[in-house]
């Protein structure tokens, strides 16, 4: 069976994308409709940060059509930790925000670590152990990105496909880009568009990433890919044009 394939970017609310994603005269109030008009899903980032009210993920859900995703970025609190299975209550403060109001529009939730983070196996057990498979009822799917080469360690890959957990897939210069299937999902953060293509990343570099979203699909691993930081501006061109590669 094969598997779906949605892609966004990172947020919705960045002023440069004014009169070159959002038409100029549409209001900032409509921004997210807009959005989720165009794109298939969006990574909440503001979850990093600090909680949100489960009003808001109402409204969210409101906003986006059927099929339409949402990521999110766990929170900082527990993910920065020297001993991460320390954090226990951030952990449950997070999970515990409402996040599960978005309904059918809730996508994985991505557990980011710090760049400085090395792979401590027993330590990344206890804390994977704190991470639910559910909540309120609501199945969750998990996504883990370790920015520390250390973590490239069948160990580590042993720990998330035995919980069913994707280990993100990361186009970037500066950290590990870990290609091992270890979910029933993959999640890739494509992170090097920059300013100067009107697409954000080459013609032939979003060949060569729908040609790789859909091996992953074939597989039956639905996909989540999104386009993240580097020319941030370009993103949602970025997005649009993959999407369009995939349509055909």
């Amino acid at each position: 069976m094969r598997g779906t394939i949605r892609v966004g970017v990172g947020g919705w609310t960045y002023e440069p994308w004014r009169g070159v994603f959002y038409p100029e005269a549409l209001a900032q109030k409509r921004e997210l409709e807009y959005a989720a008009q165009h794109l298939t899903a969006i990574e909440i980032n503001a979850t990093f940060y600090g909680r949100q009210k489960p009003e808001s993920y109402r409204n969210w859900a409101k906003a986006a059509p059927d099929g339409f995703k949402f990521s999110l970025k766990a929170s900082r609190y527990a993910t920065a930790r020297k001993v991460l299975a320390d954090g226990g209550d951030s952990i449950t403060t997070f999970l515990e925000q409402g996040f599960t109001e978005l309904g059918d529009r809730l996508g994985p939730i991505l557990w980011q670590f710090a760049a400085t983070k090395r792979f401590d196996r027993d330590d990344f057990a206890r804390f994977l152990d704190l991470i639910p498979d559910q909540q309120d009822g609501t199945p969750l799917r998990h996504a883990l990105e370790p920015r520390h080469e250390s973590f490239r360690d069948p160990a580590f890959y042993a720990l998330a496909r035995a919980r069913n957990m994707a280990i993100v897939f990361a186009d970037d210069d500066e950290f590990p880009c870990i290609d091992e299937p270890t979910a029933d999902f993959a999640y890739t953060r494509l992170q090097r568009s920059v300013e100067s293509v009107a697409t954000g990343y080459p013609p032939k570099a979003l060949d060569g990433w729908a040609e790789k979203a859909r091996a992953w699909a074939a597989g039956g691993r639905d996909v989540f890919a999104f386009f993240i930081a580097g020319a941030k501006v370009r993103n949602p061109a970025a997005a649009q044009a993959l999407i369009k590669r995939l349509e055909t």
